[in-house]
């Protein structure tokens, strides 16, 4: 068991969506692979790999799947965190990632002083649609931004939203983070003042930010709020 309070905060996350009674991350540089039809690691009927503090908790739908992965993970464990490596070696059709996932502790946050100002929007407010029509499709899936349950915490240009972020609730009082700049504003710091925002207000009631992400600009927005990236997730379709 991990001593760092926010690894084993991430971790109860993870275990507690593996959706079996048997999850536990094992030790670092080894793998457990798990049968979990119901699994939150991956869509429903994939394969997921959860890797944190560089040990992996895998869960499969059935038992020839979970044999599959234990087999490639025996062999390569670093596989875990490669979706090349796991290509050559299992027959996949599909992969979701890796991304990285990075969490926040109540005291890392590092605030936005001197920063533009961040108001607060209704999630469903018009202009955070008119922001996310004018990012490409890529970008709208990787941001998620329609999918927040907080406020959002809006960089703004008169009426117009630069920049925008905020959460949604997850289980086992998690904040999944969602981030968004405009095309035309991007490498301002507009999108670290507005996640700055959000951390705070997760952070007040409790939360665990969490952020996942595959661009490297939004790991660097990231990574100057500060939270620090503590594993990945990878998920694979297997016939």
């Amino acid at each position: 068991m991990t001593t760092d309070p926010l690894l084993r905060r991430a971790s109860g996350l993870w275990q507690g969506l593996a959706a079996t009674p048997a999850a536990a991350f094992p030790s670092p540089g080894t793998a457990t692979v798990l049968v979990s039809p119901g699994s939150g690691l991956c869509p429903r009927g994939w394969v997921g790999l959860l890797t944190l503090g560089g040990a992996t908790l895998a869960t499969a739908p059935d038992v020839r799947r979970a044999a599959l992965l234990r087999d490639t993970l025996r062999s390569h464990p670093e596989a875990a965190q490669d979706a090349d490596l796991l290509r050559a070696a299992l027959p996949a059709t599909r992969f979701l990632g890796p991304a990285v996932l990075a969490y926040l502790a109540p005291d890392a946050l590092v605030p936005d002083a001197t920063g533009p100002t961040v108001r607060q929007l209704p999630p469903d407010h018009p202009a955070l649609r008119a922001l996310a029509a004018r990012a490409t499709e890529e970008e709208r899936d990787e941001a998620s931004l329609d999918e927040i349950t907080s406020p959002a915490f809006a960089v703004l240009r008169g009426e117009r939203v630069l920049a925008a972020c905020g959460y949604r609730n997850w289980p086992h009082e998690t904040a999944q983070f969602s981030v968004l700049t405009a095309p035309d504003a991007r490498n301002r710091g507009l999108a670290r003042a507005a996640a700055a925002a959000a951390a705070a207000h997760a952070l007040a009631v409790g939360l665990l930010p969490q952020w996942r992400a595959r661009v490297p600009a939004s790991r660097r927005v990231a990574t100057r709020v500060g939270f620090r990236e503590l594993g990945t997730q990878l998920s694979v379709e297997l016939p």
